[in-house]
């Protein structure tokens, strides 16, 4: 059903259904097609199928049975939509106050609501390359987002560090010692990088390439592992110690905290419990000696047991959704992995369904699209690399040569503080701004630039607002003595019916799990915003900061909303947003 996110919006929706008797509810507020039509439309279609008679014969009994309102001047029918046009005035100032308060969002969408957001998510003993930023910055967008509406939010980060891969590092570490034994205190002074073991991992498989041998042993150190053996648990531990430490270096520069950690080691001695009772229902069968479940319109079963007994992925995501519908009771519970695993959890979401858990409905897998590195404009610079924090380095050397070209007085402390912020934020806004299913090629040139549909382009707008409360040496907090007939262009007008849209686009964006929706409506407003600061660059009584006070101070109080949005939207989209730029 429905949601009406600002108060123009319920008034529209109860204009309607006041004069057709239907629920506010029910109806959709959209915006007409084009700006000139009037403000907000609503379709006729339902309540004329409802009430047997024509969509325009129905919209036009609504426009005479109008009377305006607060916020809505008039009502006139087009075909079937009823639009309406705003009190200018009476909005100006609601959309103002609401933003500059912070509550231009309906906070409370989200009460008693829980979300659970599977995401980043990367193997042990790995770098965290640079493909894994899509699915780090898609999950962390959605997190904001719902945390913005009022959501109880759970990040979990299910990291991947059990299974026959990482037998087969341990194996790896083992090969190069040649035999050597160590003790559980050695083993623990180990001085052991993950570049290092992602180099042994590599030259193992490269070394027993053409046989079985490195398969079988890292099946040999799974089972050890999952025997309890002490020495190979305390190597396996320093292994996801020293990986997890250098994981959290960059979800610290990405301001990621997880809520939940609990990777693949805390569910595989699920494996067994959930094996047997899969048995006990006729569930479980023998195939090449693994033992699977045969699901209805899947060509291939879903494996759960190996030959030798160890488990496999898919018993411990069994064993991790159970556990999160135990523990946190999710609304929904979203899987933010990349498009490559659809089958695994159309798959698991079917068997869970099959053995009787009714919350496996609420569970969504958010694929995303490839993103490669190294496009003509982008391979120069950033050569082979992979690794995600090295993309950020680069980044923000590029944007210190951008910033000394367009402001070269900015002292440099800023430059230090701001650079970072601007060259981390160019990287997630190129992630983030494609459609999620699309995949991308990462260009440098691009996503640093300042101008077009790039990260520092919506920095470079909040900037600038906040230049211009600087330079009128004036903050404007609150609507107090603000006279909002003063903002009387159409330009003004149309940067505000940007900032209405806010509330519904973060609601869409969350309810299709689709963050690209946040960034586009960004460089919408950005772009409303230009043209009305650029008509004051062609005529001065249009500018923001003149002499007459009360015009000044409602113009300021406009690009304070504006400068709140910005701020906020790019914190949605895990993205900084400096002052100065």
């Amino acid at each position: 059903m429905p949601s009406h996110h600002t108060p123009l919006h319920q008034a529209a929706a109860e204009a309607v259904a006041a004069a057709t008797g239907v629920l506010a509810t029910d109806l959709k507020v959209e915006a007409p097609p084009r700006a000139e039509m009037g403000d907000l439309a609503v379709g006729c279609f339902a309540i004329a199928k409802a009430q047997g008679k024509n969509p325009a014969q129905v919209a036009q009994e609504v426009a005479a049975k109008f009377a305006p309102t607060d916020l809505l001047a008039s009502a006139t029918a087009a075909g079937p939509f009823v639009n309406f046009k705003a009190n200018r005035q009476a909005t100006l100032r609601w959309v103002v106050d609401a933003t500059l308060q912070g509550k231009l969002l309906p906070r409370e969408h989200g009460a008693g609501k829980t979300i659970t957001i599977d995401y980043g998510s990367p193997n042990i003993s790995k770098h965290l390359a640079y493909h894994h930023i899509r699915g780090t910055t898609i999950g962390h967008a959605l997190a904001q987002s719902f945390r913005a509406l009022g959501y109880n939010v759970v990040g979990i980060n299910f990291l991947g560090d059990w299974g026959t891969t990482h037998g087969m590092v341990i194996a790896a570490y083992y090969d190069q010692l040649s035999g050597k034994k160590l003790t559980v205190d050695e083993i623990q002074n180990l001085s052991v990088t993950v570049e290092q073991l992602n180099q042994l991992y590599v030259a193992f498989r490269a070394k027993y390439k053409d046989t079985t041998v490195a398969e079988d042993r890292g099946r040999a150190y799974l089972k050890m592992l999952e025997d309890g053996d002490a020495e190979v648990t305390a190597l396996w531990q320093k292994f996801r110690d020293v990986s997890w430490a250098e994981f959290e270096e960059v979800y610290k520069v990405l301001d990621i905290e997880y809520d939940d950690l609990n990777g693949e080691s805390f569910f595989w001695k699920d494996g067994e419990r959930i094996a047997a009772e899969l048995e006990k229902r006729g569930l479980l069968v023998e195939s090449e000696g693994a033992k699977v479940v045969e699901l209805e319109g899947e060509k291939t079963p879903i494996l759960l047991l190996t030959k030798d007994g160890t488990t496999l992925y898919a018993t411990r995501d069994v064993a991790a959704a159970e556990y999160r519908e135990k523990t946190y009771h999710p609304t929904r519970s979203l899987y933010v992995v990349d498009r490559g695993q659809a089958t695994h959890f159309r798959q698991l979401f079917k068997l869970l369904a099959k053995t009787g858990h009714g919350w496996a409905s609420r569970l969504q897998h958010v694929p995303y699209g490839l993103v490669r590195v190294g496009g003509k404009k982008t391979g120069t610079r950033l050569g082979n690399v992979v690794l995600m924090r090295e993309v950020f380095t680069i980044a923000e050397q590029e944007v210190r040569a951008r910033i000394a070209e367009v402001n070269p007085n900015l002292p440099p402390d800023v430059v230090d503080k701001v650079a970072p912020q601007v060259g981390i934020g160019a990287v997630i806004f190129a992630n983030l701004a494609p459609q999620r299913d699309k995949d991308i090629d990462f260009e440098l040139d691009k996503a640093v630039s300042l101008d077009g549909d790039s990260g520092p382009y919506l920095q470079y707008s909040h900037a600038r607002c906040a230049s211009i409360g600087r330079k009128a040496n004036e903050t404007v907090t609150s609507i107090d003595g603000v006279d909002f007939a003063k903002l009387s262009h159409d330009a003004e007008w149309a940067v505000a019916k940007k900032l209405l849209e806010f509330p519904e686009i973060v609601v869409r964006s969350t309810d299709n799990a689709e963050p690209h929706v946040i960034a586009h409506y960004l460089l919408d407003l950005a772009g409303e915003f230009s043209r009305w600061y650029t008509l004051g660059n062609a005529d001065a009584t249009l500018r923001v900061l003149v002499d007459d006070a009360d015009v000044r101070r409602a113009r300021l109080a406009l690009v304070a909303a504006v400068q709140a949005t910005l701020r906020e939207g790019l914190s949605l989209l895990g993205m900084a947003a400096p002052d100065q730029m």
